[in-house]
């Protein structure tokens, strides 16, 4: 089944998001309105710091605007552009975020974020040999704090609903079946 767009039109844009309004056809003749959020791709890293203590994993918590809160999360973000080499941005809004830089950074995917809704991939990063340095953070970015919790209490904090942000518990996951496979 495919659906057919007989218009489009932009009826929002900023620095970071588009929203357009298409009228659609399904494949069974019924038109109808679709809207789209387009925004350009993003990446998120999953800085795990493997030490002889264990194995521990880098969050950022940040207010959140949308949701007013403020909520752990794995770094990530987008550069504004649609034209970037998906590395450079990972290893750049690592540092940006977390003041963290990695010896080895391991691409294990990309996503598409809440595809119902919106057009915006995800690159799925693995950060390791990591070194703390100072963040570089933009003006939207101030109230960024970052923490350093072992993989076990990460776990739990999915499990137990203090990790709602669906990018990072999937980005976990996939990090998960990557490593199981590795061994």
């Amino acid at each position: 089944m495919t659906i057919k767009t007989i218009s489009s039109r932009e009826v929002y844009r900023n620095l970071w998001t588009s929203v357009r309004e298409d009228v659609i056809e399904r494949s069974n003749g019924v038109r109808g309105i679709y809207g789209v959020v387009d925004k350009d791709p993003a990446a998120i890293i999953i800085p795990l710091d493997v030490t002889a203590e264990g194995e521990f994993v880098y969050l950022i918590e940040q207010f959140r605007y949308t949701v007013g809160a403020r909520h752990l999360e794995l770094p990530q973000g987008g550069w504004e552009t649609a034209n970037v080499v998906p590395e450079e941005m990972a290893r750049g809004e690592l540092k940006e975020e977390t003041g963290l830089t990695a010896k080895q950074i391991t691409f294990l995917s990309t996503l598409q974020i809440a595809y119902g809704v919106m057009n915006q991939k995800q690159h799925v990063f693995l950060a390791e040999g990591l070194t703390m340095g100072k963040p570089e953070r933009d003006e939207e970015e101030n109230d960024l704090v970052v923490c350093r919790v072992s993989v076990a209490e990460f776990e739990e904090m999915i499990v137990d609903g203090g990790i709602v942000d669906n990018c990072s518990v999937a980005a976990w996951g996939l990090c998960r079946l990557w490593r199981e496979r590795q061994r």
